[in-house]
């Protein structure tokens, strides 16, 4: 018997040996179910979506009024100018740009540090029945939206002379922004081992210093999220400033945006340019938050 007819059987005792599945699968070429034709239509048409009304806006941001009404509305500008953000910039942008800024940073960096240490005392003393029911409180604070509760708000806010002030629209930002966060860092504080908090008390270390040196670190990915999560939310507010306040000099972004578009009804590519004004900072914010976010996971995988 020569040496082929040999490994010719061998194979053949090999195959019967086999499972008849596994053989149908063993058959298949890679790549044989062929690529993803719907998910691919799916995708394509969702980017559209997405991407045409964002291309209209910055193209019709650069043309003038004039020629607005006369080419296409999706055509490139034959002629761009920037008399469009000229006069929106003239405008008073930069106060509200700096009234947004204040109200952004003024209510995020209170909300994010009481969330993280509410989280940190109900996770290591959860329990205590006065955590639990403070636990609760933050719940039952996802379930009340913010229109519910704005005639309330309003009514505190003019007791305390607070309405048509940066500081009335700081404070309740700060209420509606910690009962999410303090859930977000809660469920990330819970999966730190307990091993951890307990070498760090035999070691001498107190709540403070576990708080900052072992619990912060380690849940850094969540901190940074709920601080661009509540960032972005306060910093695209609108109600509250349109029924908090009175003032032009008070005015935030969202809010000017809102009286662009009264002020220029007609010129249509004035309102987009101060639309595309107001939304550079939020996309600023979210590069930037973007990369703070995934250097903060790669540090928490590392540890």
């Amino acid at each position: 018997m020569s040496l082929t007819q040999t490994t010719g059987i061998k194979r053949a005792e090999t195959l019967e040996s086999e499972p008849r599945g596994h053989r149908r699968r063993s058959r298949r070429r890679p790549g044989s179910d062929g690529p993803n034709w719907l998910g691919g239509a799916v995708s394509w048409l969702w980017l559209a979506i997405v991407i045409v009304p964002i291309y209209w806006i910055v193209i019709t941001s650069f043309k003038a009024q004039s020629t607005y009404y006369a080419t296409n509305p999706l055509a490139p500008p034959t002629d761009p100018t920037l008399a469009n953000y000229q006069m929106v910039v003239e405008s008073d942008f930069p106060l509200y740009f700096v009234n947004s800024l204040i109200v952004t940073v003024g209510a995020v960096i209170p909300a994010v540090a009481v969330s993280f240490m509410a989280a940190y005392a109900i996770v290591r003393g959860g329990g205590r029945r006065f955590l639990r029911r403070v636990n609760s409180l933050f719940l039952m604070g996802l379930a009340i939206p913010l229109q519910a509760t704005i005639i309330p708000v309003f009514l505190i806010i003019i007791r305390l002379h607070l309405y048509d002030s940066l500081l009335g629209l700081i404070l309740p930002s700060i209420a509606f922004a910690i009962p999410l966060s303090v859930l977000i860092l809660a469920n990330f504080i819970r999966d730190v081992p307990k091993e951890l908090f307990e070498s760090m008390r035999l070691d001498g270390a107190g709540e403070v210093a576990t708080l900052l040196r072992l619990a912060l670190p380690l849940t850094m990915p969540a901190v940074v999220t709920v601080t661009i999560y509540n960032a972005l939310t306060i910093w695209n507010g609108f109600l509250l400033p349109l029924v908090l306040t009175q003032s032009p000099d008070k005015r935030t972004l969202p809010l000017a945006l809102w009286s662009f578009q009264g002020q220029y009804s007609v010129n249509v590519p004035a309102v987009l340019a101060s639309v595309v004004l107001t939304s550079l900072p939020i996309l600023a914010m979210y590069i930037i938050g973007r990369r703070q976010l995934l250097s903060g996971l790669t540090a928490g995988f590392s540890k």
